[in-house]
């Protein structure tokens, strides 16, 4: 059986969705990889869009609540929260908890390309910091 990284935010939508697709891509040959969030909510078309131009596919993937059974048999846990007024996930303090604080692109003001321009930034800090945990494990 592979090790569990578990990507979980407040909302299982922009950010746990596109850490998800990521991890996919990069370590689902050595780990299974999950996400889920404490308020689960659509997944956003500007999340599949950026997704998209990154040649990541997760227009397939769907908003799904934490799995209390198995974050409490994660090799690791990644949250994704990083805005004040959110819910960060509690995790088993057994599993070892990585935060990734960043902002939530779904609640960006502005518009389209404003708000296209932070799901990209997002994005990008996501993927940088995958492709940093990848090297590492």
């Amino acid at each position: 059986m592979k090790p569990l990284i578990y990507f979980i935010c407040t909302g299982n939508s922009a950010r746990s969705q596109m850490a998800e697709g990521f991890a996919r891509q990069l370590l689902s040959d050595r780990f299974e990889i999950l996400s889920g969030g404490l308020e689960p909510s659509s997944l956003h078309p500007l999340a599949v869009r950026v997704m998209a131009e990154a040649g990541v596919d997760i227009s397939r993937q769907y908003s799904k609540p934490i799995d209390v059974d198995r974050l409490r048999t994660a090799d690791m846990a990644v949250t994704l929260c990083g805005d004040a007024e959110e819910r960060c996930p509690v995790t088993p303090p057994e599993v070892r908890r990585l935060h990734w604080g960043l902002p939530d692109p779904a609640r960006a003001q502005g518009g389209r390309e404003a708000r296209l321009q932070i799901f990209r930034q997002v994005r990008d800090e996501i993927a940088a910091r995958l492709q940093s945990l990848a090297e590492s494990l």
